[in-house]
């Protein structure tokens, strides 16, 4: 009986290289699929990416995903920066794109399953389907950019990488003559390498002057686009006092900063929208853990919910810097069990 045949993601990086090698070391028969993104540099990955694919001896298919990945990713991130909003790409990302449009071109050639070198594991269980646990070392766990992955995607699904840690990924490479790695980490956002306000510019996006608010109503002083700004940020208002200001909020309706003091950063409720379960619909309201970022430290949290396409996150404890536009990732344990869009952190504070 044939192998099974295995489309790995490759990037050019050691993760996904050692990917490609565990997969055949296990009897998988490994064929390489390369994103081409409209992204700066995109000539070198791709000279990059055939030399690691020569170097392991597999089969490298590059596929054009600048068309797709323009309409869905890069358009949506644009749009919530002009909505006062701060975007995470990478989840859509791989809801819509890797584990979308490219999972299916690899089914499409052949592929039994796709891989990719994710920090995260995948277990099944015969009655409630398929599950996204955490990946091992919780220095690099990925699963919170995975939360939105659906059953189907899961199931078609393969990340060798979950059950090590990144030290232990660099050793393998070097047992194997692998080298010129270290220090070569992918960044979280691939398009940026501009940075986000030349980026946004060189996307057409004309920033408005506008005024600065603090939470009582007074004109504090002006701005020069509210997508300078995210919720936290200290530096940059230029609005000398006592104590330092923080932008608490954007109204994009009326092209306002909303600033305030340390102490306003912190909510106990959140409102979120979009919820999506990971398993069979759990009944609500139910406690568990919430994450509120990618680095965000898991807090209890009761959610219920409220109107339609609507849910509230009543956290036991004050977050800080509840940032809209950011996905609300809830977790039993190590596993995934569903997410939301966070729309608001400002419904009530300590």
């Amino acid at each position: 009986m044939p192998p099974e045949k295995i489309g790995i993601a490759m990037s050019g990086g050691v993760d996904s290289t050692v990917t490609a090698l565990l997969l055949r070391e296990q009897g998988y028969d490994v064929h390489g699929f390369f994103m081409r993104l409209p992204v700066a540099e995109g000539e070198q990955q791709i000279r990059r990416v055939r030399e690691i694919a020569e170097t392991i001896d597999i089969a490298l298919e590059l596929v054009d995903m600048r068309e797709p990945f323009s309409k869905k990713i890069i358009s949506y991130f644009i749009k919530q920066y002009t909505r006062g909003k701060t975007p995470n790409p990478c989840v859509l990302c791989n809801k819509t794109i890797k584990f979308g449009v490219l999972l299916e071109i690899m089914l499409s050639r052949g592929m039994d399953k796709g891989a990719t070198g994710h920090y995260a594991r995948i277990s099944h269980d015969p009655v409630n389907g398929y599950h996204l646990l955490r990946g091992q070392d919780p220095k690099k766990d990925q699963s919170y950019f995975l939360s939105r992955l659906e059953q189907q995607q899961l199931s078609n699904i393969l990340f060798p990488l979950g059950s090590w840690h990144k030290q232990e990924v660099y050793a393998k490479a070097e047992s194997l003559g692998l080298t010129g790695f270290s220090g070569n980490e992918s960044q979280d956002v691939c398009f940026l390498s501009t940075g986000l306000q030349e980026f946004l510019s060189g996307q057409g996006v004309e920033e408005q002057v506008g005024e600065i608010h603090s939470l009582d109503g007074r004109m504090l002083g002006h701005h020069s686009g509210i997508s300078h700004y995210t919720i936290g940020q200290r530096r940059g208002l230029g609005l000398p006092d006592a104590t330092p200001w923080y932008v608490v909020g954007l109204d994009p309706e009326k092209n306002r900063v909303l600033v305030g003091k340390n102490d306003d950063l912190f909510t106990k409720e959140i409102i979120i929208s979009d919820l999506q379960w990971n398993a069979p619909d759990l009944p609500l309201p139910r406690q568990g853990l919430v994450q509120l970022r990618s680095r965000h430290q898991p807090a209890g949290a009761l959610l219920e919910q409220t109107a339609e396409n609507r849910w509230l996150i009543r956290c036991s404890e004050p977050q800080r810097a509840v940032t809209p536009g950011q996905f609300a990732v809830f977790y039993e344990d190590d596993m995934v069990i569903g997410s939301g869009i966070i729309t608001t952190g400002e419904t009530a504070r300590p």
